[in-house]
């Protein structure tokens, strides 16, 4: 706006003679990231990088973060449990996160994984460090009055199924899972990755299924999910193995 304009009686900003303006100020918060306090900022705390822990920890706080799993946690008996296990350690880590004032170590649990500080500056698959953790928790809480907390709360189930088309003839297969690895790339949203997880493929041509009692057919492959589970864990797969270059690629 000119500033000529301020001056024109007739533009309005003129009252009384004194110029009245309005105006939108935005104004930004400095934070004191050296002073910093998250518990009284947020009421929580965050976990130390080791040097390359940073899935893990992205992994504790999700798991820390459901309560049904942190009560079976600290229901676990640990009396006579090595000061190295990976019950007590997990116990510890989640009681310092519940009530510490400062970020928390993830040493004493990386230890009973038996990994060195080589190990913590390595780059893990989140995915399967998950399915590793929960199946050592899983058998550590058999006989004990959480047993089976990890089943009931991660296991869902889906059906395999492959259908002939010329002839009368399906089969089928139930299995479990954990969690569900989804594609990313060609997807608009997560909708989309069910989408494509749940496609149907086509067997014919080249590729024709060899059924027990009818021989070679044209049949469609596919899955159908028969249930979920009360926590759904899907893993994005952000990267993908690129044969010609022999790495991951986005």
């Amino acid at each position: 706006m000119p500033l000529i304009d301020l001056y024109d009686p007739s533009k309005g900003y003129i009252v009384n003679d004194q110029c009245i303006i309005e105006a939108e100020v935005a104004v930004r918060k400095i934070v004191d990231y050296w002073n910093y306090d998250s518990k009284k900022e947020t009421g929580y705390v965050g976990l130390k990088n080791q040097g390359a822990t940073c899935y893990m920890n992205s992994l504790l706080q999700t798991l820390y973060h459901i309560p049904y799993f942190r009560k079976a946690v600290y229901h676990m008996p640990t009396v006579d449990t090595p000061s190295g296990s990976i019950p007590l350690a997990l116990q510890s880590l989640f009681y310092r996160l519940q009530h510490g004032d400062n970020s928390i170590s993830t040493k004493e649990l990386t230890k009973s994984f038996g990994w060195d500080s080589y190990e913590s500056f390595m780059q893990h698959d989140v995915q399967e460090l998950n399915r590793v953790l929960c199946e050592k928790l899983e058998d550590k809480m058999k006989g004990t009055i959480v047993e089976g907390t990890i089943q009931k709360l991660f296991e869902g189930h889906h059906m395999n199924y492959i259908e002939c088309i010329g002839v009368d003839y399906k089969s089928t297969r139930k299995e479990s899972f954990y969690d569900l690895a989804l594609d990313v790339k060609g997807c608009s949203d997560v909708y989309a990755s069910f989408d494509k997880y749940v496609a149907v493929e086509m067997l014919d041509g080249d590729n024709k299924y060899q059924s027990e009692k009818y021989g070679l057919q044209d049949a469609k492959k596919g899955m159908l999910f028969i249930d979920f589970p009360p926590v759904l864990q899907l893993q994005l797969k952000r990267f993908e193995y690129d044969h010609a270059r022999d790495i991951m690629v986005r």
